[in-house]
């Protein structure tokens, strides 16, 4: 496969659990009102691909019905053929019928692991990157960053308008469990942001030396980390623990360490992706004692009460300030992978099969500038 065949749009596509493969289509015409993005990079978010490639994504399962919020298992919402996988793209703008969007820059938006894409700025996220920032980290800029500032924000008191977003962290005990790429921009934003102290929990030493490389405190996810952390964090008598939790990794042990490590009445913000049950989150012990609070903060809705002041077009601009303020350190020790995106198939496969590992890979095109 060919990502620069000229005058086609090739797209990775999932033909069903483990099938991975590339489509090639001609491309239309550009229309009217639409700018074409020719793609540079494009990033994978593998906790959530791999459920695709896995078949376990609960859409698979399941029928999401926004109106009610609630999920309908009588049947799936989505089937394969997949053909929108991923979420964090760069492109160079070659052509456009828009004055909002004009040709020659480079934007950030989401719409999956393709090489060419006819841009909408009235219906899509479009966020340009400035001139000096690394193109590669523009994966970041559209939804991932964004991600991560929402849940920082979470960390505020809920209710408050026009609330900073280092309202929840700053001066305040932080504790991130997941060393993923999440979890570690998560824990950047809150240490830019004011938080005294930040620690990375993860059992993977090579997520803990990233975390070290980004300025940030790392420790192994062991079971008596709950107990080592409230003998640090101490804020009164009967009252240690973390401040706040940001749970970044998709395991029910993980959320169960988060709840342990919170002082009483902490708040946990919770950014993970869980496919499978929760027997470890024992609710009838320290969340019930401690008179815990969980979170869920996803990309679709910013805490209540402080919308539309926070949006994902500020969100997205926290992003670009926190990469244009710490870009060097993020592109040495967070980007683990730049690789051909015609070796996606074969990626996707192998981490899979957990036969490979990364931190966060980035998927190149033959348009994408080499140094």
């Amino acid at each position: 496969m060919s990502t620069a065949a000229s005058g086609s749009v090739a797209t990775l596509v999932l033909d069903g659990p483990g099938q991975a493969r590339f489509d090639e289509q001609p491309e239309p015409a550009l229309a009217e009102g639409l700018f074409r993005a020719q793609t540079l990079y494009t990033g994978l978010s593998a906790g959530t691909e791999l459920t695709w490639f896995r078949g376990t994504n609960p859409f698979l399962s399941a029928t999401w019905d926004s109106e009610l919020g609630l999920f309908d298992r009588a049947q799936p919402s989505a089937t394969y053929p997949v053909d929108r996988l991923g979420y964090m793209e760069v492109a160079r703008v070659t052509d456009s019928r828009s004055d909002a969007v004009p040709a020659g820059g480079l934007v950030a938006m989401a719409y999956g692991h393709k090489t060419v894409h006819h841009g909408d700025p009235i219906s899509e996220h479009v966020v340009t990157i400035p001139d000096d920032l690394d193109p590669v980290l523009g994966v970041y800029g559209a939804q991932l960053g964004p991600i991560c500032a929402n849940g920082v924000l979470h960390a505020a008191a809920q209710g408050t308008e026009t609330a900073g977003l280092g309202e929840g962290v700053r001066g305040r005990l932080v504790l991130v469990t997941g060393g993923g790429m999440i979890g570690l921009l998560t824990g950047l934003f809150a240490r830019e942001h004011g938080a005294a102290e930040v620690i990375v929990a993860d059992p993977t030493p090579a997520r803990r030396t990233a975390a070290e490389g980004l300025g940030l405190l790392a420790v192994d996810e062991t079971e008596d980390l709950a107990r080592t952390l409230k003998r640090r964090w101490r804020h009164g008598p009967g009252d240690r623990g973390a401040d706040v939790v940001f749970q970044c990794r998709g395991r029910a042990d993980s959320l169960a360490l988060a709840l342990r490590a919170l002082r009483p009445q902490g708040v946990v913000v919770d950014l993970a992706f869980y496919t499978e049950g929760a027997d470890a989150v024992r609710l009838g012990e320290e969340f019930h004692h401690n008179g815990l609070s969980l979170r869920c903060a996803q990309i679709g809705r910013v805490p209540r009460g402080q919308a539309p002041y926070w949006d994902r077009r500020r969100l997205s601009q926290e992003t670009i300030l926190l990469l244009r303020q710490h870009g060097p350190a993020i592109r040495e020790h967070l980007v683990s992978d730049v690789v051909p995106l015609a070796q996606a198939p074969q990626l996707l496969a192998e981490l899979s099969q957990r036969r490979r590992h990364v931190l966060s890979a980035v998927f190149e095109t033959d348009f994408a500038p080499r140094s």
